[in-house]
Formats: structure tokens, sequence, C-alpha cells
């Protein structure tokens, strides 16, 4: 699987993460506005999970969030949308 995941391709991952209080929060939403490649990102405190939305290697931006926030990252989930040539370049429609 290296190699396939470049920054042309439009992904959504759903890890999860232990947070425990409003300030694990806090801590977590920083670190995930200051990484620059996301362009949506969720929080759900009560499941413990985190989904993030946009152009960028997975792998890298579990390893981010993890050097950012000093906290154990799981990748659940990592769905591909489309390439750079147009063939299938849908993106999802996330509620909040």
């Amino acid at each position: 699987m290296d190699g396939a995941w470049d920054l042309g391709m439009f992904c959504c991952m759903v890890m999860r993460m232990n947070i425990d209080c409003n300030g694990c929060y806090r801590k977590i939403r920083r670190a995930l506005l200051n990484i620059q490649e996301l362009e949506t990102h969720l929080v759900e405190m009560k499941q413990c999970r985190v989904s993030v939305c946009g152009k960028f290697s997975p792998q890298d931006v579990a390893i981010k969030i993890r050097k950012k926030t000093n906290r154990r990252v799981e990748i659940l989930e990592i769905r591909q949308f489309g390439s750079n040539n147009g063939d299938n370049n849908h993106r999802p429609f996330v509620t909040v």
C-alpha cells in the first residue's frame, strides 16, 4: 500500500483517540487546525473518534497528530475518493 497515497487523492480517515476531557478535546482540535492538508475535521468526544478529510497521506497525518497531541492514534477506516485526472473526482457528503 506504500506509494498508493499521494497528495492528489482526496480521502477521509476515521481514527480512535482517547478524549477524556475538554482539555484533551481542545488539544486535539488545535493540532487538527494546524495541519494544512486537512479540509474538514470532526471530533466526536463521546465516541472517542476523530474524522478528517482532505488531500493527505493518512499515515503521515496520523503521525503528525500523534506527535502534536502525545496521544495514541488508531486508524479505523480510510476512504479514498477520486484522483487528479478527474476520473472519479467527487467529494463525500459530510454531515455534522
